[in-house]
Protein backbone atom coordinates (compact mmCIF):
# COMPACT_ATOMS: atom_id res chain seq x y z
CA UNK A 1 0.00 0.00 0.00
CA UNK A 2 1.42 3.34 -1.01
CA UNK A 3 -0.01 6.82 -1.11
CA UNK A 4 -3.26 5.50 0.38
CA UNK A 5 -3.96 3.45 -2.76
CA UNK A 6 -4.98 -0.20 -2.83
CA UNK A 7 -4.39 -2.30 -5.89
CA UNK A 8 -7.31 -4.37 -7.08
CA UNK A 9 -5.56 -7.55 -5.97
CA UNK A 10 -4.83 -6.05 -2.54
CA UNK A 11 -8.46 -4.95 -2.21
CA UNK A 12 -9.71 -8.45 -3.05
CA UNK A 13 -7.30 -9.95 -0.52
CA UNK A 14 -8.42 -7.57 2.22
CA UNK A 15 -12.09 -8.31 1.51
CA UNK A 16 -11.51 -12.06 1.94
CA UNK A 17 -9.78 -11.44 5.29
CA UNK A 18 -12.82 -9.69 6.79
CA UNK A 19 -14.44 -12.04 9.28
CA UNK A 20 -16.40 -9.99 11.82
CA UNK A 21 -18.52 -6.81 11.79
CA UNK A 22 -15.67 -5.11 13.67
CA UNK A 23 -13.28 -5.98 10.85
CA UNK A 24 -15.73 -4.53 8.31
CA UNK A 25 -16.13 -1.33 10.32
CA UNK A 26 -12.37 -0.91 10.73
CA UNK A 27 -11.74 -1.47 7.01
CA UNK A 28 -14.50 0.94 6.03
CA UNK A 29 -13.08 3.54 8.40
CA UNK A 30 -9.65 3.03 6.88
CA UNK A 31 -11.07 3.63 3.41
CA UNK A 32 -13.14 6.72 4.12
CA UNK A 33 -11.23 8.41 6.96
CA UNK A 34 -9.11 10.63 4.65
CA UNK A 35 -12.24 11.79 2.81
CA UNK A 36 -13.92 12.68 6.09
CA UNK A 37 -10.89 14.72 7.13
CA UNK A 38 -11.95 17.40 4.66
CA UNK A 39 -13.03 17.93 1.09
CA UNK A 40 -10.48 19.28 -1.33
CA UNK A 41 -7.50 17.64 0.42
CA UNK A 42 -4.35 16.97 -1.59
CA UNK A 43 -4.35 13.93 -3.79
CA UNK A 44 -2.17 11.90 -1.41
CA UNK A 45 -4.66 12.42 1.45
CA UNK A 46 -7.81 11.61 -0.47
CA UNK A 47 -10.01 8.67 0.46
CA UNK A 48 -8.40 5.37 -0.30
CA UNK A 49 -9.57 3.99 -3.56
CA UNK A 50 -9.36 0.71 -5.36
CA UNK A 51 -6.63 0.85 -7.95
CA UNK A 52 -7.51 -0.94 -11.17
CA UNK A 53 -3.92 -1.88 -12.04
CA UNK A 54 -3.25 -4.18 -14.95
CA UNK A 55 -0.96 -7.09 -14.25
CA UNK A 56 0.31 -6.98 -17.86
CA UNK A 57 3.81 -5.44 -18.23
CA UNK A 58 2.72 -3.86 -21.51
CA UNK A 59 0.21 -1.68 -19.68
CA UNK A 60 2.33 -1.14 -16.58
CA UNK A 61 3.06 2.48 -17.47
CA UNK A 62 -0.53 3.48 -18.19
CA UNK A 63 -2.09 5.95 -15.72
CA UNK A 64 -3.81 4.40 -12.73
CA UNK A 65 -7.61 4.44 -12.80
CA UNK A 66 -9.13 5.07 -9.39
CA UNK A 67 -12.63 3.91 -8.56
CA UNK A 68 -14.09 5.18 -5.25
CA UNK A 69 -15.60 2.44 -3.10
CA UNK A 70 -19.36 3.14 -3.20
CA UNK A 71 -21.36 3.45 0.02
CA UNK A 72 -23.87 0.93 -1.30
CA UNK A 73 -21.06 -1.63 -1.63
CA UNK A 74 -19.90 -1.00 1.91
CA UNK A 75 -23.48 -1.46 3.17
CA UNK A 76 -23.94 -4.66 1.18
CA UNK A 77 -20.71 -6.10 2.58
CA UNK A 78 -21.60 -5.09 6.13
CA UNK A 79 -25.14 -6.46 5.73
CA UNK A 80 -23.76 -9.80 4.60
CA UNK A 81 -21.29 -9.96 7.48
CA UNK A 82 -23.88 -9.18 10.18
CA UNK A 83 -26.40 -11.65 8.80
CA UNK A 84 -25.27 -14.18 11.37
CA UNK A 85 -25.62 -11.60 14.15
CA UNK A 86 -29.34 -10.97 13.68
CA UNK A 87 -29.86 -10.72 17.44
CA UNK A 88 -27.59 -7.65 17.48
CA UNK A 89 -28.94 -5.99 14.32
CA UNK A 90 -32.19 -7.81 13.53
CA UNK A 91 -33.57 -5.29 11.03
CA UNK A 92 -30.52 -5.35 8.73
CA UNK A 93 -32.25 -8.11 6.78
CA UNK A 94 -35.05 -5.83 5.62
CA UNK A 95 -33.46 -2.41 5.07
CA UNK A 96 -31.73 -1.14 1.94
CA UNK A 97 -29.31 1.43 3.31
CA UNK A 98 -27.55 2.72 6.38
CA UNK A 99 -30.02 5.59 6.49
CA UNK A 100 -32.98 3.23 6.82
CA UNK A 101 -31.15 1.23 9.48
CA UNK A 102 -30.45 4.46 11.36
CA UNK A 103 -34.10 5.55 11.14
CA UNK A 104 -35.31 2.23 12.54
CA UNK A 105 -32.67 2.32 15.27
CA UNK A 106 -33.79 5.81 16.35
CA UNK A 107 -37.43 4.71 16.29
CA UNK A 108 -36.52 1.76 18.56
CA UNK A 109 -35.07 4.30 21.03
CA UNK A 110 -38.43 6.05 21.29
CA UNK A 111 -38.00 8.97 18.87
CA UNK A 112 -41.10 9.95 16.93
CA UNK A 113 -41.15 10.06 13.13
CA UNK A 114 -41.05 13.87 13.36
CA UNK A 115 -37.96 13.77 15.60
CA UNK A 116 -36.23 11.32 13.27
CA UNK A 117 -37.01 13.41 10.19
CA UNK A 118 -35.67 16.53 11.90
CA UNK A 119 -32.53 14.75 13.13
CA UNK A 120 -31.65 13.31 9.72
CA UNK A 121 -32.10 16.69 8.06
CA UNK A 122 -30.16 18.74 10.63
CA UNK A 123 -27.33 16.32 11.34
CA UNK A 124 -26.91 14.44 8.05
CA UNK A 125 -28.54 16.66 5.44
CA UNK A 126 -30.98 13.87 4.51
CA UNK A 127 -34.59 14.85 3.92
CA UNK A 128 -37.13 12.09 4.57
CA UNK A 129 -40.79 12.85 5.18
CA UNK A 130 -42.56 11.46 8.23
CA UNK A 131 -44.80 9.08 6.22
CA UNK A 132 -41.68 7.69 4.54
CA UNK A 133 -40.06 7.03 7.91
CA UNK A 134 -43.20 5.26 9.05
CA UNK A 135 -43.07 3.13 5.88
CA UNK A 136 -39.42 2.31 6.60
CA UNK A 137 -40.25 1.10 10.11
CA UNK A 138 -43.10 -0.99 8.68
CA UNK A 139 -40.47 -3.09 6.91
CA UNK A 140 -39.83 -4.93 10.18
CA UNK A 141 -43.32 -6.48 10.27
CA UNK A 142 -42.14 -9.77 8.68
CA UNK A 143 -39.48 -10.00 11.38
CA UNK A 144 -42.07 -9.30 14.08
CA UNK A 145 -44.35 -12.07 12.83
CA UNK A 146 -41.42 -14.47 12.58
CA UNK A 147 -40.36 -13.59 16.13
CA UNK A 148 -43.90 -14.05 17.47
CA UNK A 149 -44.13 -17.58 16.05
CA UNK A 150 -40.56 -18.76 16.68
CA UNK A 151 -39.93 -21.99 18.57
CA UNK A 152 -39.17 -21.74 22.29
CA UNK A 153 -37.16 -23.93 24.65
CA UNK A 154 -38.84 -26.99 26.10
CA UNK A 155 -38.34 -25.87 29.71
CA UNK A 156 -37.92 -22.52 31.43
CA UNK A 157 -36.84 -22.72 35.10
CA UNK A 158 -38.21 -19.25 35.92
CA UNK A 159 -40.80 -17.20 34.05
CA UNK A 160 -42.10 -13.71 34.89
CA UNK A 161 -45.49 -12.54 33.58
CA UNK A 162 -46.85 -8.98 33.60
CA UNK A 163 -48.91 -6.56 31.54
CA UNK A 164 -48.60 -2.94 30.36
CA UNK A 165 -51.56 -0.68 29.59
CA UNK A 166 -51.69 1.53 26.47
CA UNK A 167 -54.20 3.67 24.60
CA UNK A 168 -54.97 2.29 21.14
CA UNK A 169 -57.41 3.53 18.51
CA UNK A 170 -59.90 0.79 17.72
CA UNK A 171 -62.93 1.12 15.41
CA UNK A 172 -62.76 4.93 15.59
CA UNK A 173 -62.60 4.98 19.39
CA UNK A 174 -59.72 5.19 21.83
CA UNK A 175 -59.59 2.03 23.93
CA UNK A 176 -57.36 0.91 26.76
CA UNK A 177 -55.48 -2.25 25.81
CA UNK A 178 -52.93 -4.43 27.52
CA UNK A 179 -49.61 -5.68 26.18
CA UNK A 180 -49.03 -9.08 27.79
CA UNK A 181 -45.29 -9.63 28.26
CA UNK A 182 -43.53 -12.84 29.28
CA UNK A 183 -39.89 -12.84 30.36
CA UNK A 184 -38.21 -16.22 30.76
CA UNK A 185 -34.88 -17.41 32.12
CA UNK A 186 -33.71 -20.48 30.24
CA UNK A 187 -31.69 -23.39 31.60
CA UNK A 188 -28.46 -21.54 30.80
CA UNK A 189 -29.41 -18.53 32.93
CA UNK A 190 -30.03 -16.19 29.99
CA UNK A 191 -33.04 -13.88 29.86
CA UNK A 192 -35.43 -14.02 26.89
CA UNK A 193 -38.55 -12.08 26.02
CA UNK A 194 -40.75 -15.02 25.08
CA UNK A 195 -43.47 -12.96 23.46
CA UNK A 196 -45.68 -9.88 23.37
CA UNK A 197 -49.45 -10.16 22.97
CA UNK A 198 -52.07 -7.39 22.85
CA UNK A 199 -55.52 -7.89 24.38
CA UNK A 200 -58.53 -5.87 25.44
CA UNK A 201 -57.93 -5.92 29.20
CA UNK A 202 -55.72 -7.76 31.64
CA UNK A 203 -57.42 -10.90 32.90
CA UNK A 204 -56.82 -14.55 33.66
CA UNK A 205 -58.73 -15.63 30.54
CA UNK A 206 -56.36 -13.91 28.12
CA UNK A 207 -53.36 -15.05 30.13
CA UNK A 208 -54.53 -18.61 29.52
CA UNK A 209 -54.48 -17.83 25.78
CA UNK A 210 -50.91 -16.50 26.14
CA UNK A 211 -49.75 -19.61 28.00
CA UNK A 212 -51.45 -21.90 25.48
CA UNK A 213 -49.63 -20.11 22.66
CA UNK A 214 -46.32 -20.66 24.48
CA UNK A 215 -47.14 -24.33 24.85
CA UNK A 216 -47.93 -24.61 21.14
CA UNK A 217 -44.53 -23.07 20.37
CA UNK A 218 -42.66 -25.78 22.26
CA UNK A 219 -42.73 -24.95 25.98
CA UNK A 220 -43.48 -28.20 27.80
CA UNK A 221 -42.68 -27.20 31.35
CA UNK A 222 -42.23 -24.19 33.63
CA UNK A 223 -40.70 -24.72 37.07
CA UNK A 224 -41.61 -21.41 38.75
CA UNK A 225 -43.98 -18.77 37.39
CA UNK A 226 -43.70 -15.39 39.11
CA UNK A 227 -46.79 -13.19 38.88
CA UNK A 228 -48.41 -10.18 40.50
CA UNK A 229 -51.63 -10.37 42.49
CA UNK A 230 -54.11 -10.60 39.58
CA UNK A 231 -57.15 -12.61 40.62
CA UNK A 232 -57.36 -16.02 38.93
CA UNK A 233 -53.79 -15.82 37.60
CA UNK A 234 -52.47 -18.91 39.47
CA UNK A 235 -55.45 -20.99 38.33
CA UNK A 236 -54.88 -19.98 34.68
CA UNK A 237 -51.22 -21.04 34.87
CA UNK A 238 -52.07 -24.35 36.53
CA UNK A 239 -54.61 -25.10 33.82
CA UNK A 240 -51.92 -25.02 31.11
CA UNK A 241 -48.82 -26.02 33.12
CA UNK A 242 -50.18 -28.15 35.98
CA UNK A 243 -46.75 -28.97 37.44
CA UNK A 244 -45.55 -25.35 37.65
CA UNK A 245 -45.07 -23.64 41.01
CA UNK A 246 -46.89 -20.30 40.98
CA UNK A 247 -45.27 -17.66 43.17
CA UNK A 248 -47.18 -14.44 43.84
CA UNK A 249 -44.82 -11.49 44.10
CA UNK A 250 -43.89 -10.96 47.76
CA UNK A 251 -42.85 -7.36 47.03
CA UNK A 252 -46.33 -6.60 45.61
CA UNK A 253 -47.90 -8.14 48.71
CA UNK A 254 -45.73 -6.02 51.02
CA UNK A 255 -46.55 -2.80 49.16
CA UNK A 256 -50.26 -3.63 49.27
CA UNK A 257 -50.05 -4.31 53.03
CA UNK A 258 -48.28 -1.10 54.07
CA UNK A 259 -50.12 1.20 51.67
CA UNK A 260 -52.33 2.72 54.38
CA UNK A 261 -50.11 2.26 57.43
CA UNK A 262 -49.57 5.66 59.14
CA UNK A 263 -46.08 7.06 58.86
CA UNK A 264 -45.49 6.99 62.62
CA UNK A 265 -45.88 3.18 62.70
CA UNK A 266 -44.63 2.26 59.24
CA UNK A 267 -40.95 1.66 60.06
CA UNK A 268 -41.62 -0.60 63.05
CA UNK A 269 -44.45 -2.36 61.22
CA UNK A 270 -42.20 -3.11 58.22
CA UNK A 271 -39.42 -4.41 60.48
CA UNK A 272 -41.82 -6.85 62.10
CA UNK A 273 -43.40 -7.82 58.78
CA UNK A 274 -39.96 -8.91 57.63
CA UNK A 275 -40.11 -11.75 60.15
CA UNK A 276 -43.03 -13.21 58.16
CA UNK A 277 -41.50 -13.41 54.67
CA UNK A 278 -37.96 -14.23 55.86
CA UNK A 279 -39.10 -17.13 58.05
CA UNK A 280 -37.15 -20.35 57.43
CA UNK A 281 -40.27 -22.50 56.96
CA UNK A 282 -43.93 -22.11 56.05
CA UNK A 283 -45.03 -22.98 59.60
CA UNK A 284 -42.67 -20.40 61.08
CA UNK A 285 -43.99 -17.80 58.63
CA UNK A 286 -47.61 -18.47 59.60
CA UNK A 287 -46.73 -18.30 63.31
CA UNK A 288 -44.99 -14.95 62.76
CA UNK A 289 -48.06 -13.67 60.88
CA UNK A 290 -50.44 -14.65 63.68
CA UNK A 291 -48.16 -13.11 66.30
CA UNK A 292 -48.07 -9.90 64.29
CA UNK A 293 -51.88 -9.82 64.06
CA UNK A 294 -52.01 -10.03 67.85
CA UNK A 295 -49.47 -7.22 68.27
CA UNK A 296 -51.12 -4.93 65.69
CA UNK A 297 -54.89 -5.44 66.12
CA UNK A 298 -55.59 -2.00 64.60
CA UNK A 299 -53.96 -3.16 61.33
CA UNK A 300 -55.30 -6.69 61.37
CA UNK A 301 -57.43 -6.04 58.27
CA UNK A 302 -54.30 -5.17 56.26
CA UNK A 303 -52.58 -8.39 57.34
CA UNK A 304 -55.67 -10.42 56.53
CA UNK A 305 -54.70 -10.52 52.85
CA UNK A 306 -51.61 -12.55 53.78
CA UNK A 307 -53.80 -15.15 55.40
CA UNK A 308 -56.27 -15.16 52.49
CA UNK A 309 -53.55 -15.60 49.87
CA UNK A 310 -51.29 -17.84 51.92
CA UNK A 311 -51.57 -20.76 49.49
CA UNK A 312 -50.20 -18.53 46.68
CA UNK A 313 -47.44 -17.08 48.88
CA UNK A 314 -46.44 -20.34 50.62
CA UNK A 315 -44.29 -21.91 47.82
CA UNK A 316 -41.70 -19.22 48.56
CA UNK A 317 -40.84 -20.84 51.92
CA UNK A 318 -39.88 -24.12 50.27
CA UNK A 319 -37.00 -22.59 48.30
CA UNK A 320 -33.40 -22.09 49.48
CA UNK A 321 -32.06 -18.55 49.80
CA UNK A 322 -30.57 -18.15 46.27
CA UNK A 323 -33.84 -19.22 44.65
CA UNK A 324 -35.85 -16.99 47.01
CA UNK A 325 -33.87 -13.96 45.86
CA UNK A 326 -34.91 -14.68 42.27
CA UNK A 327 -38.63 -15.25 42.80
CA UNK A 328 -39.71 -13.09 45.73
CA UNK A 329 -40.26 -10.17 43.37
CA UNK A 330 -41.12 -9.55 39.72
CA UNK A 331 -38.56 -6.74 39.49
CA UNK A 332 -36.90 -8.46 36.53
CA UNK A 333 -39.90 -7.90 34.28
CA UNK A 334 -40.81 -4.60 35.94
CA UNK A 335 -37.38 -3.25 34.95
CA UNK A 336 -38.07 -4.38 31.39
CA UNK A 337 -41.48 -2.68 31.50
CA UNK A 338 -39.88 0.50 32.76
CA UNK A 339 -37.66 0.57 29.68
CA UNK A 340 -40.69 -0.11 27.49
CA UNK A 341 -42.49 2.88 29.03
CA UNK A 342 -39.46 5.07 28.36
CA UNK A 343 -39.70 4.20 24.67
CA UNK A 344 -43.50 4.40 24.34
CA UNK A 345 -44.11 7.55 26.39
CA UNK A 346 -43.78 9.75 23.29
CA UNK A 347 -46.84 8.08 21.73
CA UNK A 348 -50.05 9.01 23.52
CA UNK A 349 -52.38 6.94 21.33
CA UNK A 350 -51.32 4.17 18.96
CA UNK A 351 -53.22 4.06 15.64
CA UNK A 352 -53.72 0.27 15.81
CA UNK A 353 -52.52 -2.89 17.57
CA UNK A 354 -49.81 -3.59 15.01
CA UNK A 355 -48.21 -0.19 15.62
CA UNK A 356 -47.98 -0.98 19.34
CA UNK A 357 -46.52 -4.44 18.76
CA UNK A 358 -44.04 -3.04 16.22
CA UNK A 359 -42.65 -0.46 18.64
CA UNK A 360 -42.51 -2.92 21.55
CA UNK A 361 -40.70 -5.46 19.37
CA UNK A 362 -38.16 -2.88 18.21
CA UNK A 363 -37.68 -1.74 21.82
CA UNK A 364 -37.07 -5.28 23.08
CA UNK A 365 -34.67 -5.95 20.19
CA UNK A 366 -32.72 -2.85 21.23
CA UNK A 367 -32.90 -3.58 24.98
CA UNK A 368 -31.86 -7.22 24.73
CA UNK A 369 -28.58 -6.29 23.03
CA UNK A 370 -27.20 -5.73 26.55
CA UNK A 371 -28.35 -9.14 27.79
CA UNK A 372 -25.06 -10.94 27.27
CA UNK A 373 -24.39 -12.18 30.82
CA UNK A 374 -26.09 -15.01 32.65
CA UNK A 375 -28.14 -14.43 35.78
CA UNK A 376 -26.06 -13.87 38.89
CA UNK A 377 -25.16 -17.05 40.80
CA UNK A 378 -27.02 -19.09 38.20
CA UNK A 379 -24.85 -22.17 38.72
CA UNK A 380 -25.85 -22.32 42.39
CA UNK A 381 -29.51 -21.63 41.58
CA UNK A 382 -29.61 -24.30 38.87
CA UNK A 383 -28.04 -26.89 41.15
CA UNK A 384 -30.73 -26.29 43.76
CA UNK A 385 -33.53 -26.29 41.18
CA UNK A 386 -32.32 -29.68 39.96
CA UNK A 387 -32.75 -30.99 43.51
CA UNK A 388 -36.16 -29.35 43.99
CA UNK A 389 -37.43 -30.40 40.54
CA UNK A 390 -35.56 -33.62 39.62
CA UNK A 391 -35.59 -34.82 36.01
CA UNK A 392 -37.43 -31.74 34.75
CA UNK A 393 -34.55 -29.67 33.36
CA UNK A 394 -32.67 -31.03 30.37
CA UNK A 395 -29.63 -29.44 28.68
Amino acid sequence: MKNNVLSYAEYQKRIKELKTPEDIAAFAQELIAPALAGAGAPEDTEAKTVEMRSESPVQAETPQKRIPLPKEKLFAIRKAEVADASVITPWYDVVNSDTEAMAIGLYAKGLTTRDISSYLKNMHGIEIAQPSISAITDKVFPLVKEWQTRSLSACYPVVYLDGLHFKVRDAGKIASKVAYIVLGINQYGQKEVLGIWVGESEGAKFWMHVLSDMKNRGVDDILIACVDGLKGFPEAIKAVFPHADVQVCIAHQIRHTIMFIPHKDKKRFCDELKSVYTAPTEEAGMDALKAMMDRWPQYRSYLKSWETRWSDLAPFFGYPEPVRRMVYTTNAIENLNRQFRKVTKTTTVFPHDDALIKLLWLAQADITQAWVLTTRNWGEVMAQLNILFPDRVHF
